[in-house]
């Protein structure tokens, strides 16, 4: 009796820390993580399209100013450059996001038929898990306006820097710096969202930004001084 004695007690004592209320607090936990998965996705796709309209209208700003030196032209390509780039940025995003939408209804679709054929208890436990299901769906609408509006705050940067400043040389070198201050900027944020070491994230995107414009600048400049 005692050697069984025993070996009952140490099976309560391994049973004791498995509870509901630990296992409801893991599921919280659970919850909260996915909760927090789900925001930074979106808050990353903000950072990348803020980046995106950085760097697209800093290079389109720096092409045109490597062979005219007027300020206006500068300014109206910029701005072409983010109405443009907005455009597609939300064009893009509807048509992707709202393909996504039309595959998890026609499956959800399928789930409602398959659910028919299931007992009551099954049946009702689905319907709960349906309209959560339903209330998480993708909205085209949303993701297009939030793209566009990433897009177009990144490429205000290097609009706003030139607006102001005549000398040519000047405008020039302080659109680089701005531009360069945002990239570190968007680099850390996308770092700091991803879980990703921010030293070499922030140097990528500030290298990436500094090759597009010299690459730009450069190319069209010797198309410019070529005559073409």
């Amino acid at each position: 009796m005692a050697p069984n004695s025993q070996t009952s007690l140490n099976e309560v004592k391994c049973a004791i820390p498995i509870t509901t209320n630990d296992l409801e607090h893991q599921q919280t936990l659970d919850q909260n993580e996915f909760d927090y998965s789900k925001r930074s996705q979106w808050l990353r796709a903000a950072v990348l399209g803020a980046n995106d309209g950085l760097i697209s209208t800093a290079s389109l700003m720096m092409g045109v100013g490597a062979v005219k030196e007027d300020i206006k032209a500068m300014i109206l390509t910029g701005f072409a450059g983010l109405v443009a780039g907005a455009c597609s940025m939300a064009i893009g995003e509807f048509v992707s996001v709202y393909s996504q939408l039309d595959i998890e209804v026609a499956q959800m679709k399928r789930d409602d038929q398959n659910k028919q054929k299931t007992p009551a208890h099954v049946a009702e436990d689905g319907d709960s898990e349906g309209d959560n299901e339903k209330e998480s769906l993708p909205n085209p609408l949303q993701a297009a306006a939030a793209s566009a509006l990433a897009f177009s705050v990144g490429a205000m940067v290097p609009l706003l820097a030139a607006s102001f400043i005549r000398e040519y040389k000047v405008r020039l070198g302080v659109v680089a710096a701005a531009v360069s201050l945002a990239l570190v900027v968007f680099g850390w944020l996308g770092a700091k969202l991803g879980k990703a070491p921010i030293m070499r994230s922030m140097m990528r995107v500030l290298v990436g930004g500094w090759m597009a414009m010299a690459i730009t600048f450069g190319l069209t400049k010797l198309i410019g001084s070529s005559g073409l």
